[in-house]
């Protein structure tokens, strides 16, 4: 995680009486090395000083007030860029574009389908496997409450919306809580499409060639930059699109779009799954399709093949998820 998140996290602890140095004691990270904005602080590390921080606090929704309190200067050239786009649409894509260059452990997805939207938040490392739940639950409420933060801040409106996250409600969280669902198949924010084209106050066309430019430099030195977006692009406009089709568009052959992305940890079919679930999450709430239609819209031929999938990525039938808030 960049160093600049946990810097915010020390803060807020300070404000709550907490001394950096309690929070860093014994840990291989210091407070100058916080104020760099090229360090980036391992996982485990970030765990202790997060699970540290709510111990001294004793505030156990500690992660809450951090997204409460975030800021687009935290997000470094990504968040200037998102900060001076036209609308909320190219803040979104930016941020989806660069999100690499901020960390490794998670990235970001735009899923539009009819009037709905949402903001995905893939884990691209196993928190479960890796003994970091708890890390997951702080970093998922926190960046969840604080996108939503930082749009009231960008377009000078409150975003109207709900948020979902793939994890069992907090321990500290008693009873039901506005706006925010758990045990949920993803951890997302979803919002009407119309909130796209919101215009936003601190637009600045040519401060976010600049910050873009600066993001490229920075995407370019990561492993494959842009690869995997790439390759949502192509099936977002075809879900029936293969691995050869794409890779030809890439001017890539097969086997060396395989090996690029093996290099990354993921493969062609977790990307392409990854994004039909995500996609029919959205067009199962649409009432207006039959579960076979939205089949057909994710590229299935077969109705059953289709419900296998949803029945996978949800742990419920098509028909059972829709009927769910009833």
């Amino acid at each position: 995680m960049p160093g600049a998140y946990v810097r915010d996290l020390v803060d807020l602890a300070a404000t709550r009486k907490v001394a950096p140095e309690a929070l860093l004691a014994g840990l291989p990270i210091t407070l100058s090395q916080l104020a760099d904005p090229t360090t980036r602080v391992p996982l485990r590390v970030c765990d202790a000083i997060a699970q540290r921080a709510i111990a001294l606090t004793k505030e156990p929704a500690l992660a809450v007030h951090l997204g409460m309190r975030m800021r687009v200067s935290s997000h470094g050239f990504l968040g200037f860029a998102a900060m001076t786009a036209s609308t909320v649409r190219e803040a979104l894509e930016l941020a989806v574009r660069f999100s690499a260059i901020r960390t490794s452990a998670i990235a970001l997805a735009l899923v539009v389908e009819g009037d709905t939207a949402s903001l995905v938040i893939s884990e691209r490392v196993d928190f479960g496997k890796e003994g970091l739940a708890g890390l997951r639950e702080f970093v998922m409420l926190a960046l969840l409450v604080g996108i939503r933060q930082l749009g009231t801040e960008l377009t000078g409106k409150v975003p109207q919306g709900f948020a979902e996250c793939a994890f069992p409600t907090p321990s500290f969280i008693t009873g039901p809580i506005d706006q925010i669902a758990f045990d949920r198949p993803a951890h997302r924010l979803v919002f009407a499409a119309s909130l796209l084209d919101q215009q936003l106050v601190s637009a600045d066309t040519v401060a976010t060639r600049l910050a873009i430019e600066q993001c490229e430099r920075e995407l370019a030195s990561t492993s494959d930059g842009e690869l995997a977006a790439k390759i949502r692009t192509a099936l977002e406009a075809d879900p029936a699109t293969t691995l050869p089709a794409v890779a030809n568009k890439l001017r890539l052959s097969s086997r060396t779009l395989k090996r690029r992305l093996a290099e990354q940890g993921v493969t062609f079919t977790e990307i392409r799954d990854d994004l039909r679930r995500q996609r029919a999450l959205l067009l199962v709430d649409n009432r207006t399709l039959s579960i076979g239609e939205v089949a057909v819209k994710l590229g299935y031929t077969e109705l059953p093949n289709f419900t296998r999938a949803f029945r996978k990525w949800t742990g419920m039938t098509p028909i059972a998820y829709r009927e769910r808030r009833n």
